[in-house]
């Protein structure tokens, strides 16, 4: 059995190559976010954002939630993956970021899929339960401040219909989840979500340890 790959520059080089499509809105998009403060660090990458549009097919998504916008570089993928009648709510908690991504959902004419909300995750989670009901959404995308993540999941696994994905990103941190001496709030929530979720008997889980590491939830049935 082959163990685990070191992805080696020259090896992510080719991987690129043969599977990544990202095109001129995507990278437009994409480098411009890397040349603001902290821009490469807080925005997916092109394979993931490659990979969002995938399981948004794969799993047939009309209504699809995201927690947390940034500059929109994973809500233009996930919405251009969507069906014409698709929706895709995002959620931040600033308009700051998402006013750059506006331009670029313009460009790229998915604007009228994606509707755009403003204000603390948890008060919008708790509005769209209100107004849509539990298990309105196919998928759920959570990539926001860490220390919310159990409380977003939570919220999330309430919106999510059964047989839908929660996909949460950032779940290996920067490697600082096994440094025993990184104790700092951000990664001992990690952690502890990990673990959580680990035990979580309501969904089946992967972790996969591309990008900054990507669990995958399934919602079971029953």
């Amino acid at each position: 059995m082959a163990e685990q790959l070191v992805v080696s520059d020259t090896l992510h080089a080719y991987l690129r190559e043969v599977s990544l499509r990202e095109d001129e809105v995507l990278s437009e998009l994409r480098e411009f976010t890397a040349q603001l403060p902290a821009g490469a660090a807080m925005q997916v990458s092109a394979e993931e954002g490659q990979l969002l549009a995938l399981l948004v097919r794969l799993t047939g998504a009309v209504n699809v939630l995201e927690i947390g916008t940034f500059t929109g570089y994973s809500t233009l993928c996930m919405a251009r993956a969507l069906p014409p009648e698709g929706r895709l709510t995002t959620c931040d908690i600033t308009d700051r970021w998402p006013d750059i991504a506006a331009r670029y959902w313009r460009k790229a004419a998915v604007d009228d899929r994606i509707e755009l909300r403003i204000g603390d995750a948890r008060e919008t989670l708790d509005a769209l339960r209100l107004e849509r009901g539990a298990g309105h959404f196919d998928l759920v995308f959570i990539d926001a401040d860490k220390s919310g993540y159990l409380g977003y999941y939570e919220k999330s696994l309430d919106l999510l219909r059964p047989g839908g994905l929660v996909v949460v990103d950032n779940t290996l941190f920067f490697g600082r989840v096994v440094a025993p001496g990184a104790q700092d709030a951000d990664t001992v929530a990690i952690r502890e979500f990990n673990t959580f979720l680990h035990g979580d008997e309501r969904v089946d889980v992967s972790m996969l340890s591309m990008a900054d590491g990507i669990t995958l939830a399934r919602k079971r049935t029953a």
